[in-house]
């Protein structure tokens, strides 16, 4: 298993920060979501046309992959479903310049159910975004978040796209802390799907989820890594630290680097 961080961590940094911490983390790739004030990547400077082969040849010196960018693209909700869909298209292409296999894409932005979706317009526009990816040799996954992180309904989701161009980022966190699922049912409900995955950690304490460090809360990162390594998943373990959203987390520099120590403990122990 390979381990990354996703740029969320870091929203003050710029792609040198990015790239240099990585390198120096001895980490085997960088998921992107938005560098700087740019969320929306085709549009940060070291990704705009004149730029990429500057950065990419930066992450081959260093040995790293982009193994996957994470667009915003959001394929469930009304009056956001044609804009999504352009998003993910988007991200595709900037994916095939950067011999990078997988785009994500969600039903919505929430991670917690609540949000009105249209599970059928969803189908639909994931079939669509797949046939597109397909032409491009990019896999769009998309994310166990909101109804979707339930693993039976994200399992009946997929017998309907039903299309060979189709994937699932698990973020471990969701299916457990909003399904109360264990790693061991998710897996076996959409694991033939897995491509690629999220870890955070928290806490539930009144009424609302509290963001921790890795090993500080009770999401069950170790059993999750244990039930992948029986498996053989070989793909990358993503950090999603959400300092964009939550201000008040601990900064990325202490972060990161306490992401990687621990989970280096954990899969030495499995």
């Amino acid at each position: 298993m390979k381990l990354c961080f996703s740029t969320l961590g870091c929203p003050g940094w710029d792609w040198e920060e990015i790239f240099a911490t990585a390198k120096d983390l001895g980490l085997d790739g960088i998921e992107v979501r938005g560098i700087g004030k740019h969320i929306y990547v085709p549009q940060a400077k070291a990704f705009l046309p004149q730029n990429l082969d500057k950065t990419l040849g930066q992450l081959k010196q260093a040995h790293m992959q982009l193994p996957i960018l994470s667009s915003s693209a959001v394929l469930g909700v009304e009056g956001k479903m044609e804009e999504g869909i352009k998003e993910a298209c988007e991200y595709i292409d900037l994916a095939q310049k950067c011999n990078t296999p997988y785009v994500r894409v969600m039903i919505t932005e929430k991670a917690a159910p609540g949000m009105k979706v249209d599970i059928a317009a969803c189908v639909e526009n994931y079939r669509k975004v797949c046939e597109y990816g397909a032409l491009k040799g990019v896999m769009p996954l998309i994310e166990t978040n909101d109804v979707l992180a339930d693993s039976v309904r994200m399992a009946e989701f997929l017998a309907e796209v039903d299309h060979p161009n189709m994937g699932v980022l698990w973020d471990v966190h969701h299916p457990y802390r909003f399904y109360h699922e264990t790693p061991k049912l998710t897996y076996q409900n959409i694991g033939k799907y897995v491509r690629h995955l999220h870890v955070k950690d928290s806490i539930f304490t009144d009424n609302q989820v509290q963001y921790r460090m890795m090993g500080y809360g009770d999401v069950p990162v170790f059993d999750t890594l244990a039930l992948l390594k029986e498996h053989g998943y070989d793909g990358f373990i993503s950090l999603e630290w959400l300092k964009r959203w939550n201000d008040e987390l601990q900064e990325p520099g202490i972060v990161f680097s306490h992401y990687v120590n621990y989970m280096q403990f954990l899969l030495g122990q499995i």
